[in-house]
């Protein structure tokens, strides 16, 4: 146990140690790492948000449905919080805090750790990766966090989180949008498709102008496509990647990682599709229409 807890301390390169990132092993360590005495029951007014947290929205029907669980059976999962000055500061559990609230309760269980705020900041991002329903941009502002706290590149990252390389970039690319048009993205206002299709572009003001005429005529990622080029406006240079392996299907793997946002490898009359949990997976079978009963 004490070499698990000093484990912990290292943040996320002990993660970066494994395969493919995964926040619920990470949550799951400290979990199993904690005695009954570890799990105190605090006053959900005294729990402040992660400010690092890149979660901006929530799905407040999926929270609904979370506080009427927490009514019939309480909270399974104890919440993991850092004590501060006036209270707690929220490391992971922001939904179960969320639904707690809705579902009238003043108290929720919870380990205290005593992480650095770097390692709050990062286990924050980590936690968001693997979350439902993140925007675009929230998703964006993740992968960049990750990036940046651990100096990997996209490959890394790419590789980590079984994405393909080419969907890291698109995402990314989003952050350079006008903040107004990555206001709508967060708002819902327009699709990522939308904003990917936007992100090409190479003129600031024809991108608020088209993000505008998106909401306003109801214009499909076809339409918005078929529009900036009846326009003639200038686009980014796409980027290349030049790619050693003699591989007749990388048009076929390309196309389908782009589809279904992961990466897709084609060989031995195989197709394989990276997922990084049970929530991607449901979200790939969707995508094919395949549905499990």
């Amino acid at each position: 146990m004490d070499q698990k807890k000093k484990a912990l301390g290292r943040g996320l390169e002990q993660l970066f140690d494994s395969e493919v990132l995964d926040f619920n092993s990470f949550e799951s360590s400290i979990l199993d790492s904690a005695d009954e005495s570890d799990i105190q029951e605090i006053p959900l007014s005294e729990i402040r948000s992660n400010p690092y947290q890149p979660r901006k929205t929530f799905n407040e029907e999926a929270l609904k449905e979370l506080a009427e669980s927490i009514k019939n059976y309480g909270v399974f999962q104890p919440i993991i919080v850092k004590k501060s000055l006036k209270g707690y500061d929220l490391i992971a559990g922001e939904r179960r805090v969320r639904a707690s609230k809705l579902a009238g309760l003043d108290k929720i269980p919870a380990i205290i750790k005593d992480f650095s705020d770097e390692l709050m900041r990062e286990i924050a991002l980590l936690e968001n990766l693997q979350r439902e329903n993140l925007t675009a941009i929230e998703l964006a502002w993740a992968y960049k966090g990750i990036i940046d706290s651990l100096h990997i590149t996209q490959d890394e990252l790419a590789s980590k989180i079984g994405k393909s390389r080419s969907s890291i970039t698109n995402i990314l690319g989003l952050l350079n949008l006008p903040t107004s048009v990555q206001n709508m993205v967060l708002d819902g206002k327009i699709s990522m498709g939308h904003a990917r299709e936007l992100s090409k572009l190479d003129d600031t003001d024809k991108i608020r102008e088209y993000a505008k005429k998106i909401v306003e005529d109801n214009l499909s990622v076809r339409e918005l496509e078929e529009l900036s080029k009846s326009t003639d406006v200038k686009r980014k240079n796409p980027i290349t990647r030049t790619n050693n392996q003699n591989n007749e299907f990388v048009y076929l793997e390309k196309a389908l990682s782009e589809y279904f946002g992961t990466k897709v490898k084609v060989h031995g009359k195989k197709v394989e599709i990276n997922f990084t949990n049970t929530d991607d997976l449901d979200r790939l079978l969707s995508l094919m229409n395949i549905k499990i009963n």
